[in-house]
């Protein structure tokens, strides 16, 4: 694909992403994900307490619960209750992967991150890239890649 119709895909699925992550019932960041191969959305996720949790994410004193899944691990973990799998996807999502999540992405195949804003330490990021995957970030949808 070239590098301008791209560019038109990356920001349609990541506005898809920020969108998704309107459904997240946390106060504190509404984070969504988007998985697609060949063209395709094979998952979606935005973070939230587990299935048959209650929705709200933070405690009473307003700090997450320490089981909140991230938008990515929801994404991941989606695919893997499915036929499908993650190999050479691309990952859109509203921000960027913590290390933990990093794991995830690499271990689980994804080949390419496309993320809007960045997550307080890049040392998701920079085990991404050093893992070989390759990485974009978007400052903003309406512009070009940063």
């Amino acid at each position: 694909m070239d590098k301008a119709k791209q560019l038109k895909f990356d920001k349609a699925y990541l506005r898809m992403a920020k969108e998704w992550g309107k459904l997240s019932h946390c106060q504190r960041k509404q984070v969504g994900a988007i998985i697609v191969k060949d063209r395709m959305i094979i998952s979606d996720g935005y973070n939230g307490t587990p299935s048959g949790f209650e929705n709200p994410c933070e405690d009473e004193d307003g700090l997450t619960k320490w089981y909140v899944l991230h938008a990515e691990a929801n994404a991941i973990l989606k695919v893997a209750r499915s036929t499908q799998t993650c190999k050479d996807a691309t990952l859109y999502i509203t921000m960027s992967p913590c290390k933990d999540c990093s794991k995830l992405i690499h271990q689980a195949g994804i080949k390419r991150v496309v993320y809007l804003n960045a997550y307080k330490d890049n040392a998701g990021i920079d085990f991404l890239k050093r893992a070989g995957v390759e990485v974009e970030h978007f400052n903003d949808i309406a512009h070009q890649p940063i």
